[in-house]
Formats: structure tokens, C-alpha cells, sequence
């Protein structure tokens, strides 16, 4: 889409070194973009880039003043794993669902709560019944009208242990499920929670509703037919490759103005700014920190930068012999520059993490984190009994800035003797041994990301440090 005035979205992924911090021994899944974190891994122990970051927005301009054409491109640096929004586990996949589904609450650009396909709500005084009265002349894509009805069938898909759904872990405490939904009536719905949950609001701004015939007639097959009340519909899914979404004509808002929105995986950074630059993409995430210089001597591209909830860690898995050991655990810690990771992936566009999430996330309290020691970090090897260190493998997302973060993490843990090999993975193919029982479990590391979309603490802290996360989700 060559525009006279395109507004390019260039996110840094600019996130939180985290400390490294690897705890004892709650089974855990950490995190992130992408993928959340893997099964059996004890103590989302990480290196987290820290929290980051900056969104980076860029407008570019052509001398003509006049659209060639009415389609958006966004580029992103993974693919879209899946259009199930009760079985994603990565941002892209949220970003294209998001055009097609909608919730009942969302936020607005202050961050406040407010309704979408909900009129309203209110709350008990002991906190635990909502009751949401529904908008009304709202359809699905397929025609299928959205009532209670329609949202209780959501719920009783997701509560169902027995689909596997990524999401539904979330839901549980052990084996009892978190809410109880019923119709009231045609456009009335009550939730009744077994006890107090705060953040229950930001959690249902992620709780996109599918069309009742739709998940009837697909089941889990719903992934390549979505069907929800969006402003957009899916026109082409290529796996791996692009989504291809174009404007729902029947949608009960305002209708899109674009003729479509083409999402593609565009793994290598400098083909993302490359693209943007001759004006082939007119979205591109993220924009990495060292590709800033190629773009930011060209007058009509503007560069501006925000806050992001994105944070950069390196998730251990305890279960491996080595590093069930806490002191080899506090070795890695301390062996990592997070100062020198700072620079050399981000260019200074990030900050150490100090927490288990970032400052944008609700709660965010900072803590003492690992100074870089390597001394310290020898002495610890030596204790446990690990001075001639050992072999390694660190997973990461088979891109340019994965493998960039992945190979630093090699290099600074080579000075403990610890032998790091670096395997690169494609979405598919490592959530087929990320998404594993525990005792299945082959990870060893993982150099990966998290965001809390809903921007609540407990979607980090339940999600990622929680036992009853196994396997991840």
C-alpha cells in the first residue's frame, strides 16, 4: 500500500534483560512472543531483555501525494500460528485474530476498560458475579446471530479439558475451572467466579468470541475457518508464509476503508527495512535497533518511541541434571552482561529487567537483580562441581534477532565453560517439543519473549511461574 501518507508501525522489540533469575522448583512455563514458555521448566530463569522498549511509529510520504494502491502490508519477523483464539500462544497469532474476532470488553487508547460487545456489566459486592448485558443486531461472519447463548458456547469450549486448548490451563485452579457462565437471557450473561480475581476484566480483553455454528461445524478445525464478528474476515491463510484478511461488509461498527491487510512472515530484518524503504510493506515488526540507522537518515520516515510490555528472557529447564543445581543457575546469572546485551541487541533501546514483568504491567514492584561477576560466576561453577563446564542446547525462533540473542548467550556462557549450542526453530515445528508432557520434555534452554497483552500482573506471574502450568500454554 504506497500511500501519499502511510503511518509505518515499526515496533522495537526493544524488551527486559531479565536477571537471569532461576529459582528452585515449581514447574513453570515461560514465556513469550511468541511463544510462551516451555514444558517443565523450572523458573523462568532468564536473561530478559529487558523491558523494553520502543514502539516505533513511522510516516512516510511520497512527492506525488496520491495512493498507488488501497492494501495494507504488515511484515512481521514471525509467522501467524493460528486464527484459534482459544489455542494461541504467540503475539502475531493475537494480532491477526484480532481483525476477525472481538471481545466483550477491550481497552481504550488510556487504557481504561470499556465495553465492546458487552453494553455493560456490573459487579457484585463480594466481587464474584459479573453480569454482562450484551449488544444486540450483532452477527457473526457466518450469520449466526451473537447472544448469550453465543458466549456460553465459548466458555463451554474452552473448559473442555479434553480439546487441549493452549488457554485453558489459564482458566483452572488444578482440576476446578475458575468461572461458571450462564445465559440470563437472550442478552444477558453471568459469570460466576469460585473466588476473587482482580484481574478478571483484562483477562476477557483476550477472550475473543467465535461463532457458535462455527465451532460446532469445525471443532479444533476452526484454526482454518474463523468465524467471529470482526471488522475483518479471512480471504487466504498460507501457513507460514501470509494471512490475508479483507473488510467484513456486514460489520456492526464503522467498515474498514483498506481493501485488504496482507500479513507476512518476513524472518530476515534487513528484508523487513528493505521493504519498507521501496514502500513494499508499509508495516513492519519489530524494527530491530540496528536497522534504525538504515531508516532514520530518510526525511520522510519519523521514528518515535514508547514504552512496551515486552520482556526478553532465557527460560532453564531444572529437570536437565546440570541445572538442577541452583548454584549453576546463579552462574549463568552472573555471567551474563546484561549491560553488553543491552548494547549490542537493542543499541540502548531497552533496560535490564528488574522484575518478573516489565514497568508498563500493573503492580510492577523493581528488585535487586544480577550484577555481571564472572568471577563469581567461575567460583559458583567450581562449588557445584562444574569448573570444566558441560554441553548445552538454547532454542530460539529461527530469525534474525533470535539467533542474534541466542548466539550472545552462547558467547557470554563459553566464559563458564558451558558449551552452548544454538538450534533455531520454526514456529510449527517447536511447538510441536515446547507443547509436550513434562516428562517428554527435551528443552534445555530457550531464549524467548513474553508480553502481557491484557497488561495484568497475574497473566506474567500465573503463566509463567505458576506449577499448574504444565505443560506450558
Amino acid at each position: 500500500m504506497k500511500k501519499a501518507s502511510k503511518v509505518l508501525a515499526l515496533v522495537l522489540a526493544l524488551c527486559m534483560i531479565a536477571s537471569l533469575c532461576a529459582c528452585g522448583s515449581a514447574s513453570t512455563s515461560a514465556a513469550s512472543t511468541t511463544t510462551e514458555a516451555a514444558a517443565a521448566t523450572e523458573a523462568p530463569a532468564a536473561t530478559e531483555a529487558p523491558s523494553t522498549t520502543e514502539e516505533t511509529t513511522v510516516q512516510e510520504a511520497t512527492a506525488e501525494g496520491a495512493s498507488v494502491d488501497n492494501d495494507l502490508v504488515i511484515a512481521l519477523e514471525g509467522a501467524v500460528g493460528t486464527l484459534d483464539p482459544q489455542n494461541y500462544s504467540d503475539t502475531n497469532s493475537i494480532t491477526a485474530a484480532s481483525g476477525i474476532y472481538e471481545p466483550l470488553v477491550t481497552f481504550d487508547d488510556d487504557r481504561n476498560i470499556v465495553g465492546l460487545l458487552a453494553e455493560d456489566w456490573t459487579i457484585s459486592e463480594d466481587g464474584l458475579t459479573y453480569t454482562f448485558n450484551l449488544k444486540q443486531g450483532v452477527k457473526f461472519q457466518d450469520g449466526t446471530d451473537f447472544n448469550a447463548d453465543a458466549v456460553v458456547a465459548n466458555f463451554d469450549r474452552l473448559l473442555d479439558k479434553d480439546l487441549g486448548l493452549r488457554m485453558t490451563g489459564r482458566w483452572y485452579d488444578g482440576d476446578v475451572a475458575r468461572v461458571t457462565v450462564t445465559a440470563a437471557d437472550e442478552y444477558t450473561v453471568n459469570m460466576q467466579l469460585t473466588q476473587g480475581w482482580s484481574s478478571f476484566l483484562n483477562v476477557l480483553t483476550l477472550f475473543y468470541i467465535m461463532s457458535p455454528s462455527a465451532i460446532e461445524e469445525y471443532g479444533n478445525d476452526i484454526m482454518y475457518n474463523p468465524c467471529g464478528t470482526g471488522p475483518y474476515k479471512l480471504d487466504e491463510w498460507v501457513e507460514n508464509e501470509k494471512v490475508v484478511l479483507v473488510p467484513n461488509e456486514e460489520y456492526w461498527g464503522t467498515v474498514p476503508t483498506v481493501d485488504s491487510v496482507t500479513i507476512l512472515s518476513v524472518p530476515e530484518a534487513g528484508t523487513r527495512t528493505a521493504g519498507l524503504q521501496t514502500g513494499e510493506y508499509d508495516v513492519v515488526y519489530p524494527m530491530t535497533a540496528d536497522q534504525i540507522a538504515a531508516v532514520s537518515g530518510d526525511e520522510n520516515i519519523t521514528i518515535t518511541s514508547t514504552p512496551s510490555n515486552i520482556m526478553r528472557y532465557v527460560t532453564l529447564n531444572a529437570d536437565v541434571p546440570a541445572l538442577s543445581d541452583v548454584r549453576v543457575r546463579q552462574a549463568i546469572n552472573y555471567a551474563v552482561d546484561k549491560d553488553a546485551y543491552v548494547a549490542v541487541m537493542y543499541n540502548g533501546y531497552a533496560t535490564i529487567a528488574d522484575s518478573v514483568f516489565p514497568s508498563t504491567i500493573s503492580y510492577y514492584k523493581s528488585h535487586d537483580v544480577y550484577a555481571f561477576d564472572l568471577d563469581k560466576a567461575k567460583s559458583l561453577m567450581e562449588e557445584a562441581g562444574y569448573a570444566d563446564g558441560f554441553d548445552l542446547t538454547i532454542w530460539c525462533d529461527n530469525t534474525t534477532q533470535e539467533i542474534k540473542g541466542a548466539t550472545f548467550i552462547q558467547q557470554q556462557l563459553s566464559q563458564i565453560n558451558i558449551n552452548v549450542t544454538v538450534v533455531p526453530y520454526d514456529l510449527g515445528s517447536m511447538d510441536a517439543d515446547i507443547y509436550v508432557e513434562r516428562d517428554q520434555a527435551t528443552i534445555q534452554m530457550w531464549y524467548v519473549n513474553w508480553s502481557a497483552s491484557n497488561f495484568s500482573a497475574d497473566s506474567t506471574v500465573r503463566a509463567l511461574l505458576y506449577s499448574g502450568m504444565e505443560p506450558p500454554t
